[in-house]
């Protein structure tokens, strides 16, 4: 009742697209200046949020494309243009990083969406739930789910130590890697798109 093929594949793509080595300063540049209790605290209400908005994308992603009349093909050369442009982005070391306020709960946002719960982690959910199609794969799938978001938490939980560990230089060599990891994954996503466009017509 477990395919370990879908279950990698969906987290590997989640774990490149979300970026919980990547999203470690992010977290600690926004809660900057706070007890390390609720800095634990919104590391918990982050990874909450983002997991119920790929949960809810998860379970409604077929009838939001049937209302919005959009085919699975287009949704995948979408995605896999929205997902080359994040590749882009940690390639070149673009960062549009939100300042850190007090007066905003940024666990909430831009912390756990759209930083973590982005158009590119939601696509890759819905097209994941779409395609599968036997109990085995939806366990995978939702599996999957769960255990990028855990990982996502004990990596913002533990994001003190990780620093210290890898240094800034050790963030900056894993995010360029994930970087190449999301192009490949886009550009084949964008393939599969095209060739499905090609077969219906």
């Amino acid at each position: 009742m477990f395919d370990l093929a879908v279950f990698g594949s969906l987290f590997l793509t989640l774990f490149v697209i979300m970026d919980p080595p990547g999203i470690t300063p992010i977290f600690l540049a926004l809660t900057a200046g706070r007890p390390g209790k609720v800095q634990r605290r919104m590391a918990f209400q982050a990874v909450c949020v983002a997991g119920g908005v790929i949960t809810v994308f998860g379970l409604l992603g077929h009838q939001i494309l049937d209302y919005l009349h959009v085919s699975v093909p287009a949704l995948m050369i979408a995605g896999g243009l929205l997902l080359l442009l994040i590749a882009l982005d940690l390639l070149t070391g673009k960062n549009d990083e939100p300042k850190q306020t007090k007066d905003v709960n940024v666990a909430l946002v831009p912390l756990g969406m759209p930083l973590l719960a982005g158009p590119g982690a939601i696509v890759s959910v819905i097209l994941a739930v779409q395609k599968a199609d036997s109990v085995a794969m939806q366990v995978s799938v939702w599996t999957a789910i769960l255990a990028i978001h855990v990982v996502l938490w004990l990596v913002m939980r533990y994001s003190l130590l990780i620093i210290r560990v890898i240094k800034d230089g050790g963030v900056v060599l894993v995010t360029r890697l994930a970087g190449m990891m999301l192009s490949a994954i886009a550009v084949q996503q964008i393939i599969n798109g095209v060739t499905q466009v090609i077969k219906g017509g």
